[in-house]
């Protein structure tokens, strides 16, 4: 059979127009010659996703996105075109995250371990974002952003009134008093130095008055040795026996037991006792004035005179 050039014209006009489709499609991400699945997403946002942006199940990249579209209630309605031969579960989840800290977006399918139902081309997947470095980073640092904010207005509010506290007088008082510390800390320099001079030139002194000290230590220590060999328990068990028997007879005085308890209580005694004293002194101031009535040695034979008691007058004489 012999082909026309009109029928080999037509051939290479369809075979072009096939060609032309199948280049159009996969130029839109879309390969005629593969089997795909189609399905739906709704994010609140898609901020970073773009079209073409893989679709990976742990890690392996198995789709990509088609289209995304703003739907009436304001959501993204993104279209994942899924390989054919990875079997999706229902209820599986699509999670929207960033694979690194530079670059957009990409989708991981977290398939639904606990079904066996397969979902099939046009069913909705279970939407997630994970937040990625970036947004961590940033969620992070807008705490410290806020309080740094907050710091810097105290230290702008704080500056503001130092300002008005600090007119022109007190800057002048300020500065006088910088002086005058300068002034003063110049003063103890020449002090510190002073000393120095003189602990350079004392030094011998010094060193042999802390050796004295240290000889008066070891003194110290000798004598504290000394002491702690000594039996002083006995000696303090001994002087609390001498107290308490002190004790013991100053309260005997006190009940008028004994000698000297009846001459401190009984008050008979000691009238007695007064009473004999007071004549015992007359008897000395008779004996005084009169001795011859006691002692009389007379070798002719005198006479006694008569004996006359002694009046107080006699005694004051």
């Amino acid at each position: 059979m012999k082909i026309t050039r009109e029928i080999k014209t037509a051939i290479l006009v369809i075979a072009s127009i096939l060609l032309f489709i199948w280049g159009y499609s996969f130029l839109k991400g879309k390969d005629l010659l593969s089997n795909y699945s189609t399905f739906y997403v709704k994010y609140d946002n898609v901020d970073g996703l773009v079209k073409s942006a893989s679709v990976t199940i742990n890690g392996l990249v198995v789709g990509k996105v088609n289209t995304i579209k703003l739907d009436e209630d304001w959501t993204s309605v993104v279209e994942l075109q899924i390989n054919g031969d990875y079997k999706i579960t229902k209820n599986s989840i699509a999670e929207l995250y960033s694979p690194g800290p530079i670059g957009g977006k990409q989708i991981a399918l977290i398939p639904n371990k606990e079904t066996k139902d397969l979902a099939v081309s046009g069913d909705y997947l279970v939407s997630s974002s994970k937040l990625g470095l970036t947004e961590t980073v940033s969620n992070e640092i807008k705490p410290i952003k806020d309080k740094l904010n907050s710091v810097l207005e105290n230290a702008n509010t704080m500056l503001v009134n130092i300002n008005q506290v600090l007119d022109a007088k007190t800057k002048e008082n300020l500065r006088a008093s910088l002086e005058n510390l300068n002034a003063t800390l110049a003063q103890f320099k020449e002090v510190s130095q002073n000393a120095n001079e003189m602990l350079a030139d004392n030094k011998s002194k010094i060193s042999a008055t802390m050796t004295n000290v240290e000889k008066a230590s070891g003194n110290f220590s000798k004598m504290s040795d000394s002491l702690a060999k000594a039996n002083i328990g006995e000696t303090v068990k001994k002087l609390e026996n001498t107290l308490a028997s002190v004790d013991k007879l100053m309260a005997d005085i006190q009940s008028g037991k004994g000698t000297l308890g009846k001459l401190a209580k009984d008050e008979a005694m000691y009238n007695n006792f007064t009473k004999a004293s007071k004549e015992l002194e007359l008897l000395l101031q008779d004996l005084r004035l009169n001795p011859t009535r006691y002692i009389n040695v007379s070798l002719f034979g005198k006479k006694n005179k008569p004996y006359k008691a002694p009046t107080s007058e006699t005694i004051s004489e």
